[in-house]
């Protein structure tokens, strides 16, 4: 194609498709890189995107789904037929296959599986058990494992019988177990190559090997990993069975996951990622789901203000300081908030502690709403010449930062015994409730003394 160079990929992409020529657009593929992979996909019809899937074998589909982020791989996934997404699904790596499935609605998934192979099925239904921020959501169970009672030469007869299919397998290590499965030794490639062949795997294999546990969260990987400097470690379940082995390349795509959705929570973009190709609806309905919880939750902020208009009237410079008091309040409160969840996070705390938590929160809540309180109420004094102004205002975010702390500190376990998202709810929560109790201490306190500001 002597115009290829001038034109765009997803053009180019388009013709290919049109053309029908499944060689020539999979050595096209090929040659993209995944973002431009990914960039070019996105910019095709529906129609195209099927027609796409129809011209590719399931091997070079499951390339092309492995190369897109995992949203744009279930939107891509979701178009298609049970059985020729099951053909396609197939062929990805085990953690790939949960990831995508564990998305979908329970029906799709259940229908996918039906249609793939048994042993790898059996395998996603194993992994789909597993939270995805824990070591079994993001372990692979493509790994080589032999019992304990058999000789190098047993091993290294079937690494070479099975070649084929433990080249797709990344093999670091070579994993030893006893009859009922549990994890006794790891042996390593070179001790396979350099030992004598009638030599038993328990004679040769370093006995006591490092492993994590399945539940085992990504802070607690992510500490494993910086003080082992490994490609991989074993994962066992509760009895110490062998269950699939995570890699460290693995685990920072996950990192990298969870910080996105925390990004996009925070940006209330609900449900997961949004990308531009996705139809209106669904992007509609994504963002306004957050809108609409907060909407509701600042009508009850501006409930109290309209309960003492009277006295936001009569002192009308009381409007400069309500949005000070309630903004320094609410960013007292996210720090609480965000230590909660950081302990919540590495297994610190248990959602049961709240007293604890008070009582820690307690004293920092009470020193630094002393201290902010001075220095806003002296200012308000200095700039207004009115002491009570400064007594008002001062008190006001004294005693609100106190309450948003302590609620900052407990909100992240209530919610987390709730079995809901502290990271996605406690910030709407917190900045409603510090909103309405700076509003309403602000105007009640002014109210009190209401002659001598409006004086």
């Amino acid at each position: 194609m002597s115009t290829e160079s001038s034109q765009l990929p997803w053009e180019l992409l388009r013709q290919m498709i049109a053309l029908g020529d499944a060689d020539l657009l999979a050595a096209f593929l090929d040659r993209l890189g995944p973002a431009e992979m990914a960039r070019a996909i996105s910019r095709l019809d529906h129609d195209d995107r099927n027609r796409l899937f129809i011209l590719l074998n399931p091997a070079e589909a499951a390339d092309v789904i492995e190369d897109v982020s995992d949203a744009q791989a279930l939107d891509l996934i979701d178009q298609l037929p049970p059985g020729q997404a099951a053909a396609i699904v197939d062929e990805l790596e085990s953690d790939r296959q949960a990831d995508l499935l564990g998305e979908l609605d329970d029906d799709d998934a259940a229908a996918i599986l039906d249609r793939m192979t048994p042993a790898e099925a059996e395998h996603t239904r194993q992994l789909l058990n597993y939270s995805p921020d824990t070591a079994g959501g993001i372990m692979v169970t493509e790994y080589v494992a032999y019992r304990h009672d058999q000789s190098v030469t047993q091993v290294l007869s079937d690494l070479q019988a099975n070649h084929k299919q433990y080249a797709d397998y990344d093999v670091q290590y070579v994993y030893v177990t006893d009859a009922s499965g549990k994890l006794v030794g790891v042996l390593r490639m070179r001790d396979l190559l350099f030992t004598p062949p009638a030599t038993p795997l328990d004679e040769v294999m370093i006995k006591k090997p490092l492993y994590v546990r399945s539940d085992a969260p990504l802070d607690e990987l992510q500490h494993f990993f910086d003080h082992h400097h490994l490609f991989g470690v074993s994962v066992v379940d509760e009895q110490g069975r062998l269950v699939g082995v995570v890699q460290q390349a693995a685990l920072e795509e996950a990192s990298t996951k969870r910080a996105d959705r925390q990004f996009l929570d925070v940006s209330g973009i609900i449900g997961g990622e949004e990308f531009r190709s996705m139809p209106l609806w669904h992007r509609c309905r994504r963002r306004m789901s957050w809108l609409s919880i907060n909407i509701v939750l600042n009508m009850i902020a501006a409930a109290v203000i309209a309960v003492h208009q009277e006295t936001l009237q009569a002192a009308i410079v009381l409007a400069v300081f309500l949005p000070m008091i309630s903004d320094m309040s609410g960013c007292s409160g996210n720090q609480a908030i965000a230590v909660s969840i950081r302990e919540l996070t590495l297994g610190l705390i248990r959602p049961h502690e709240l007293l604890r938590v008070l009582a820690k929160e307690a004293g920092v809540g009470l020193l630094n709403g002393l201290a902010l309180g001075l220095v806003l109420g002296g200012l308000a004094m200095l700039w207004n010449g009115n002491l009570f102004l400064g007594l008002v205002v001062g008190s006001a975010l004294a005693a609100n930062t106190v309450v948003s702390v302590l609620l900052g500190g407990v909100l992240p376990l209530i919610l987390k015994s709730r079995r809901l998202d502290p990271a996605l709810v406690s910030g709407p929560i917190l900045t409603t409730i510090t909103d309405m109790c700076g509003f309403l201490m602000v105007l009640s306190f002014a109210q009190a003394v209401l002659p001598h500001l409006s004086s």
